[in-house]
C-alpha cells in the first residue's frame, strides 16, 4: 500500500489549526511534524524555516480575507464600511494578530484594506499627505480598537470574578453616566461611533 505524499498545502493548514487553537509560541517544527506523521525534515522541505512557515502563514489567511469591497453611497460610508469588514475580518482571526505582531508584518495584512481607503480618500477629494494621513488614521483606529478587544477578552477570560470599578466623584454628579458606564459596552456601536466621528474629521480637511 502505497503512503500519501505530504503537500506543502497540507503542511500550512496543520500549522494554521495549531496556531489558531494554541498561538504561535506553540508551533514548532517538531510539533508540526509530529502532528503530521512525518519526518522534521519533509516539513523544512516543503516550507523551510519557522520563520519562513509564519511568514506563509500570513500570507495565506490575507488571501484568505481577500479584498475588501466598500459599500454606502458616499466616501465617508464606504471607508467605515471597509473599516468595519476590516476590524471583522481581524477581529475572527485573533492568531492573526498574534503572528503579525511576532513578525512586524501588520502593513502586509493590511494592504487589501489600504487599497480601498485609498480609493475613497481620493474620491472624497484628498491627496498627498492628507490622503495618507487619513487612511493610517483608519488602519490605526482599527488595529488599536482589536487589540484592546482582544485584551479585554484574555482579561475576562483570565479573571471572570472581576469586581465592578468603584463610583467616582464624577459619576455621583451625573447619575445617568454612572448607569451608562455601569452597563457593558457594546464594542460594535462604540467602533462605528468613533470611526464615523474619525472619519467625518478627515474627510473636512478635503474641502478646506
Amino acid at each position: 500500500m502505497s503512503r500519501t505524499v505530504l503537500t506543502r498545502e497540507q503542511v500550512l493548514e496543520a500549522a494554521d489549526d495549531l496556531v489558531r487553537q494554541h498561538g504561535p509560541d506553540a508551533l514548532t517544527m517538531r510539533g508540526l511534524a509530529a502532528r503530521l506523521g512525518t519526518a522534521v525534515t519533509s516539513i523544512y522541505w516543503h516550507v523551510g524555516n519557522r520563520e519562513s512557515l509564519l511568514d506563509a502563514l500570513v500570507d495565506r489567511t490575507v488571501e484568505e480575507m481577500g479584498a475588501i469591497q466598500p459599500t454606502g453611497r458616499t466616501p465617508a460610508t464606504r471607508i467605515v464600511s471597509v473599516a468595519r469588514r476590516l476590524r471583522g475580518e481581524l477581529h475572527a482571526r485573533p492568531h492573526l494578530i498574534a503572528m503579525v505582531h511576532e513578525r512586524g508584518l501588520t502593513e502586509r495584512v493590511l494592504l487589501p484594506a489600504q487599497r480601498a481607503l485609498v480609493r475613497e480618500a481620493h474620491t472624497a477629494g484628498l491627496r498627498g499627505a492628507r490622503a495618507a494621513e487619513a487612511v493610517r488614521a483608519v488602519q490605526f483606529q482599527v488595529v488599536g480598537f482589536v487589540l484592546v478587544e482582544r485584551a479585554r477578552e484574555l482579561a475576562q477570560d483570565e479573571t471572570p470574578g472581576r469586581e465592578r470599578p468603584r463610583k467616582s466623584a464624577s459619576a455621583r454628579k451625573d447619575p445617568a453616566l454612572a448607569r451608562a458606564l455601569a452597563r457593558p459596552a457594546d464594542p460594535e456601536r462604540l467602533f462605528t461611533a468613533s470611526m464615523r466621528a474619525l472619519v467625518k474629521s478627515l474627510l473636512a480637511q478635503g474641502s478646506t
